[in-house]
């Protein structure tokens, strides 16, 4: 009778390592590996984008592109955004669900995973202490990528550097500036952003005339030949407005300076100002307006 228990003992372990742990295992395993690619086919069709429409995972968020643009530099800032958020999601499901596995099969071999929980609190801690500045480059990046702050081919002013965005990352932000220095931005060291490319912009034209100017004649003159410029097919499309003489905007020793301001589409507020500058100081010249004689000598060079 011993021995048969004991042959029955032997066979209930056998039973348990051979067979029943290695099938809960499996299961586990197998669970793991259907739910993470369950979540990433959700992810990709949540990031991808159909022709006619964004994707879907940022149709909750804000987007501030603007209206009516659909352009191809649009399209790629809006991919680039998709894809980006899509990588972070699918690496925080891939992370958490190997995580939930290790830890089930360990049950399954009676570990306590309490402690290794614990201790994975601390060491995330002291990884986080560690290389707080990566995280914070990181979770600044997240954020500027859900709140559309910039994206590929806007034009910024973070500081230092200003210019156009060429790539948008977690970590780094790269900007070409107007001399066509490539910058390297840490996302976590970006304390403001001044976005020229959001929305519409404004094309401000500074006049400098003479003291002895006639300034309503002036400001007529002004008013005609913007209006007659923005309509010229060279920046047409680009014009949201009609062109607003604001009146005097400031009077120095050499000169009365008169600003006109007009509505353009984002980018294109230095095209159209060097156009309706050299139009308006043409007509200045047509109609027998004195400039100030600093702006003389640059006109006349």
């Amino acid at each position: 009778m011993l021995y048969q228990a004991n042959s029955l003992a032997l066979s209930d372990t056998a039973q348990m390592w051979l067979v029943d742990r290695p099938i809960d295992i499996a299961v586990y395993v197998v669970i793991a590996f259907v739910l993470r690619f369950a979540l990433h086919r959700a992810i990709d069709r949540a990031t991808k984008e159909r022709p006619g429409t964004e994707p879907r995972l940022l149709v909750p968020l804000k987007e501030r592109l603007p209206a009516g643009v659909r352009d191809s530099v649009a399209a790629q800032r809006r991919a680039q955004r998709a894809r980006t958020i899509g990588s972070v999601l699918k690496s925080v499901v891939s992370i958490a669900t190997l995580t939930w596995c290790v830890l089930q099969i360990l049950t399954v071999f009676s570990v306590n995973v309490a402690p290794l929980i614990a201790s994975a609190g601390v060491v995330g801690v002291a990884l986080g202490f560690g290389a707080q500045n990566l995280v914070r480059d990181f979770l600044t990046g997240m954020f500027m990528l859900l709140e559309d702050q910039y994206g590929v081919g806007d034009v910024i002013d973070v500081g230092e550097a200003v210019g156009t965005v060429e790539s948008v990352g977690l970590r780094v932000t790269t900007i070409r500036d107007v001399n066509g220095t490539l910058w390297y931005c840490r996302n976590g060291e970006i304390a403001r952003v001044g976005n020229m490319s959001q929305g519409h912009a404004v094309a401000v034209v500074d006049l400098p005339v003479a003291h002895g100017a006639a300034i309503s004649r002036a400001t007529e003159v002004a008013a005609a030949a913007a209006s007659a410029a923005a309509q010229d097919t060279t920046i047409e499309d680009a014009v949201l407005g009609e062109p607003e003489v604001l009146g005097v905007n400031s009077v120095t020793a050499t000169s009365v300076t008169l600003r006109l301001t007009v509505k353009v589409k984002p980018g294109k507020q230095w095209a159209v100002q060097r156009h309706l500058s050299q139009a308006i100081l043409t007509a200045f010249d047509e109609n027998g307006i004195a400039l100030a004689d600093a702006l003389r000598t640059v006109a006349q060079t």
